[in-house]
């Protein structure tokens, strides 16, 4: 399912890339634009407002962007869904990437920017492999100095380093101009939130679920 939503992804990226000048329409349309919702246009139906909550975590504004996304999803998906089973990992991962535009939509409630990318539901998919393989060492580019360095460092204090720039950044852009575009930050947060909080409720290995119960009644 890791490789079927990877490419998914690539192939709907592919065909916005056809369409040349139109791609932009395209984006417009399909992706999230948060004043849009509330909007009173005419013919503008509940199917028109809701969709984009769907269809933009399948589109992407380059190849930068969309290789960037396929990387992570690559390198963190498969264990999530080894863990979690085919099914139960398809409907995590859109259920982290619903709530991630959510969050991203009231946190930005008036912009007119679109919103667009995988980015949220791969946050989620980092917070599950937070929860599952805490332990586990991720090889990592670390600069020192003048030198760049590659080493292996926690999953959890990766991921955790990671959701710290996200934060930070987030608060950044608060009060930012409903005009003013770049990284949708609180979809990424609300997304890793999503994933910590729903991980166990997908995990398909019911020991996991029942020594975590253990644990807290004892």
């Amino acid at each position: 399912m890791n490789i079927i939503l990877i490419l998914v992804n690539v192939l709907i990226f592919l065909y916005g890339f056809t369409l040349g000048g139109y791609s932009d329409d395209f984006i417009y349309r399909y992706g999230l634009i948060p004043a849009n919702v509330f909007s009173a246009s005419p013919g503008t139906g509940l199917a028109d407002r809701a969709c984009p909550f769907l269809t933009s975590m399948f589109l992407h504004g380059g190849w930068l962007h969309l290789i960037g996304n396929m990387l992570f999803l690559y390198i963190f998906g498969d264990n999530v869904e080894g863990r979690m089973g085919h099914f139960r990992y398809l409907v995590f991962y859109i259920v982290c990437g619903l709530i991630a535009a959510l969050f991203q939509f009231v946190t930005n409630i008036h912009s007119i920017i679109p919103m667009v990318g995988a980015s949220g539901a791969i946050s989620g998919v980092l917070g599950a492999y937070m929860t599952f393989y805490p332990k586990s060492k991720i090889l990592t580019l670390v600069p020192i100095f003048f030198f760049i360095q590659f080493i292996h460092i926690p999953a959890a204090v990766f991921i955790f380093v990671w959701f710290l720039i996200q934060f930070l950044s987030g608060l950044g852009t608060l009060n930012a101009p409903k005009e003013t575009g770049g990284i949708a930050f609180w979809a990424h947060i609300g997304g890793f939130v999503a994933g910590l909080m729903l991980a166990r409720f997908f995990d398909r290995r019911p020991y996991s679920r029942e020594a975590a119960a253990g644990r807290y009644l004892h």
